[in-house]
């Protein structure tokens, strides 16, 4: 099935020789062809460039975009989307001024959602995931990495990650699984979670990768959660089973948890609230993604990470949506594009590149997405018609895409 979209007005984020990620100052800059055509064949980009240099030939379907845009679909290296039930009576207790930490301290928080985990079954958590799957795809989101973490139990923690299984079978999104089973401490094992971890260590992770069921290893490594020895522990016995490091570091408190993830060779450190100058130097010529979640830190009213300064020392920043029921309950993906201007005053290019490529390399599958370039996989979204790129991240309050492609299909 070979595909031709004409008269595109922007082809958005190409690139004629892939990069593996975006840094620093190369953040303001992406690349775009006006008047553009694009071709689609087989699940893959193989052409694109001005309408003045379109090549002869014959196509099974033509798309006329005049007056469109057209950008790669978003990848989104951070969620929580197997979940049951919601959380607004713990959202009311946020506005009424109870902190993330008490919340969680009187058995509310990720506590909650575990026990509606537990309880819940595989059915239940496959059809509430696949439906927010297909809403984030209707925003133009075409990856996905899912964490485990609401189970808490070696049996929980396995059923949310065969759900994961089930929807990278089902669903047309690209996803990536991993285990989260450090996300919290179960109340039976508060003051000795040196046996939590245990549990962690000589059960859940052998388990999983006995299954095959999860791609990378995550630690909530914070103040009232996870210590850097924790982490360390968890870290260590995932990699022996293949199992690369992803961390929540340095949401609540300068933790250690950056250092941490950098000594490990993370693929990402996420959260960040709590930066500074030694968790950027830590950064400096390492191979961790510094990953950023708005959404979060929004829902949250928490301090924003210092993504300017991590920018102008020459970092990468990623952005995530940590769409999940507790502290952002959204994957609205443009949403975060937008969050990134206002808040963290980013350039709408910068915060293209940290929704693309970035947070593809977060996930591991920037060799596939991230960007428009010949050999990738074909997820991408033709916008309504809109007057420049800048307009995606300004006009925040609307979904701005008219045609979602995934694996090179149009989604009905």
């Amino acid at each position: 099935m070979k595909t031709l979209i004409k008269n595109i007005k922007e082809l958005v984020q190409v690139e004629r020789t892939p990069r593996r990620m975006v840094k620093g100052a190369e953040m303001s800059k992406i690349e775009s062809v006006k008047d553009a055509y694009l071709v689609v064949e087989n699940g893959r980009f193989v052409a694109f460039g001005p309408m003045s240099e379109l090549p002869e030939g014959t196509f099974d379907s033509e798309i006329d975009a005049a007056g469109r845009m057209v950008f790669p679909a978003f990848c989104d290296s951070h969620t929580h989307l197997v979940y049951a039930g919601s959380r607004e009576i713990e959202y009311c207790d946020k506005i009424r001024g109870l902190s993330y930490e008490e919340i969680a301290k009187r058995g509310g928080g990720i506590l909650n959602s575990a026990k509606r985990v537990q309880e819940a079954t595989e059915d239940e958590l496959y059809t509430d995931a696949m439906q927010r799957l297909d809403e984030m795809a209707a925003y133009g989101t075409g990856a996905v990495e899912i964490k485990s973490g609401y189970g808490m139990t070696t049996e929980a923690e396995l059923k949310m990650l065969r759900v994961i299984r089930r929807l990278k079978e089902t669903s047309p999104l690209t996803i990536k699984a991993t285990l989260l089973g450090a996300h919290g401490i179960p109340m039976e094992y508060r003051g000795r979670q040196d046996k939590f971890v245990d549990l962690v260590v000589s059960e859940m992770i052998p388990q999983a990768a006995a299954e095959g069921l999860a791609d990378f290893v995550d630690v909530f490594c914070d103040q009232g959660f996870f210590t850097v020895e924790d982490t360390d522990r968890m870290l260590e016995a995932g990699a022996k089973y293949g199992l690369r490091a992803k961390i929540h570091a340095n949401e609540l408190a300068y933790s250690g948890g950056i250092q941490c993830a950098v000594r490990h060779n993370a693929l990402s450190c996420d959260h960040l609230e709590y930066t500074g100058d030694a968790e950027i130097e830590s950064l400096k010529g390492s191979e961790t993604m510094p990953t950023v979640l708005p959404g979060a830190a929004f829902f949250l009213n928490m301090v924003h990470a210092p993504v300017r300064k991590m920018m102008d020392a020459g970092l990468p920043v990623a952005m995530a949506s940590d769409c999940n029921p507790g502290s952002s309950p959204s994957g609205n993906m443009q949403l975060i594009l937008s969050m990134a201007c206002v808040n963290y005053r980013m350039l709408p290019e910068e915060a293209i590149n940290a929704t693309t490529i970035n947070s593809a390399y977060a996930m591991d599958v920037v060799d596939q997405l991230g960007s428009i370039a010949v050999g990738k996989k074909a997820n991408f979204f033709i916008t309504k018609p809109i007057p420049t790129c800048e307009f995606m991240p300004y006009s925040y309050g609307s979904n701005k895409v008219e045609k979602m492609f995934l694996n090179g299909k149009l989604l009905s």
